[in-house]
């Protein structure tokens, strides 16, 4: 028989394979996020990005593609060129394409002739723009923006970690209902290890990227917080819709219905 609070052989060698099964993913993933982040971060030293951003550069280091879209769509309606109705829909008032930059052009094209779109189908088409990739490439090659495969490892690392919580919460679990009851205790804080790993390696990661999106280098983030969010239109694109009165951001959001825009 075993003596007091020492658990028998046969519940140890039930529940210590699970708990390393746990440990060992749990440091792999945490491993690898950390890395990627790293890299992802210290993209170039933004030495070459040093000075102001455009509109569009601040909108895309804060909010990527979408942001910039969003940015746009917004300006456009404040210049009276579009309007941006609450249902969800935009409609041309200006097609002529005169005084409007490019990505105002790629806008427009991506109404078509009709001169109405959903907002919905508009973004993907302007996020896809030529004019957006290169806003982004030139982004990348000062140092302020992190590149897509880095953008893609640290999307996985955090998959990974999420993963290997829910592995350890899961085997810890099943390894509790193993063991005689005297031993769950023992058990539930060994396996409170690989959980504590990770979780505090996803929360460093939420309070590495905020307030900025993973869009944006170390040195790309450092001129967005040097950004004042007094003109809307910068408001808009460091901090998002949220900033907008609820009619441009119910505009922004899904079409209601399948009318047009009134």
């Amino acid at each position: 028989m075993a003596g007091a609070g020492v658990l028998p052989y046969n519940s140890i060698m039930v529940w210590i394979p699970l708990f390393l099964v746990a440990s060992v993913v749990t440091a792999v993933a945490c491993v690898r996020l950390c890395r990627a982040a790293i890299a992802a971060g210290g993209t170039g030293d933004g030495t070459a990005g040093a000075g102001e951003l455009t509109l569009g550069e601040a909108a895309f280091l804060a909010g990527g593609p979408g942001r910039v879209t969003e940015l746009a769509l917004v300006s456009m309606h404040r210049a009276r060129r579009l309007l941006l109705a609450h249902t969800g829909w935009a409609t041309v008032l200006d097609g002529s394409g005169s005084g409007g930059d490019e990505l105002e052009r790629a806008v427009l094209g991506a109404i078509g002739p009709e001169g109405q779109a959903p907002v919905p189908r508009l973004r993907p088409a302007v996020a896809a723009a030529a004019c957006v990739r290169r806003i982004e490439e030139g982004l990348v090659a000062r140092g302020l923006a992190v590149p897509g495969p880095g953008r893609r490892e640290v999307a996985a690392g955090l998959r990974a970690v999420r993963g290997a919580f829910l592995l350890a919460l899961v085997l810890g679990a099943v390894a509790a209902g193993l063991v005689e009851e005297g031993g769950r205790a023992r058990v539930l804080a060994a396996f409170a290890l690989p959980l504590t790993a990770s979780g505090l390696c996803l929360l460093l990661a939420r309070v590495e990227s905020y307030p900025h999106s993973r869009w944006a280098s170390h040195a790309g983030q450092r001129l967005l917080a040097g950004l004042s969010a007094e003109d809307p239109l910068t408001a808009l694109a460091t901090r998002g819709p949220a900033v907008l009165e609820p009619e441009l951001r119910a505009a922004l959001g899904k079409p209601q219905g399948g009318a047009g825009a009134s």
